[in-house]
């Protein structure tokens, strides 16, 4: 299963669990959570955290897929990611992202449409799609300068640069590091408004 879910204490788990591919955000991955997300606003939940297994939180899109995508099936696509990032964002609850790794691309557009981001120390951000020729279309263009910075931000874009958890927390990318991240998302969720 690409995704596990988990409900602590009132509050929705999300776990990435392909581990074996740095848990890409594939076509399947998205419309999955976008149903979750849909069940988080109806439900009763009281805070959403994602995480990631192995040594990931998300590496974003599936190459695999965008390889074979259409301009009609790349722009629905698109859209639905867009669509995933907004409604997180717009979430009435605490959501906090466990970066527990790599989080690249599709990735740190869900990171950054949380609330809060505690990052392990060992966790690497990265937009690598100017390598490929792409930029993200979920969002990350535009909160990404909100969060960091409109210079720092077009850096970030524009040369594909990897962050460590130590600069990402001194830019302001993340809110705190810890070498638990998971617990300590669970255990401040309270706290983010």
């Amino acid at each position: 299963m690409s995704l596990k879910t988990e409900v602590i204490d009132g509050g929705l788990l999300i776990r990435f669990n392909q581990p074996e591919i740095r848990n890409p955000l594939s076509v399947e991955v998205v419309n999955y959570l976008l149903t979750a997300i849909d069940h988080v606003i109806s439900d009763n939940v009281t805070k959403v955290v994602f995480t990631g297994a192995g040594d990931a939180f998300a590496s974003g899109a599936d190459l695999r897929e965008i390889s074979s995508l259409t301009s009609d099936s790349a722009r629905v696509f698109a859209e639905r990611g867009q669509m995933l990032m907004n409604k997180i964002d717009k979430l009435h609850v605490p959501t906090i992202a466990a970066i527990n790794g790599y989080c690249f691309g599709g990735g740190l557009d869900l990171a950054l449409a949380c609330k809060a981001r505690i990052a392990s120390p060992n966790a690497v951000f990265c937009h690598p799609g100017v390598s490929l020729g792409i930029i993200t279309g979920w969002g990350g263009t535009q909160r990404l300068p909100r969060l960091i910075g409109k210079a720092r931000a077009m850096e970030m874009l524009l040369t594909g640069e990897r962050i460590e958890a130590r600069k990402a927390l001194g830019i302001g990318l993340v809110n705190s590091i810890s070498h638990q991240p998971l617990v300590a998302a669970l255990e401040t969720a309270g706290e983010v408004g």
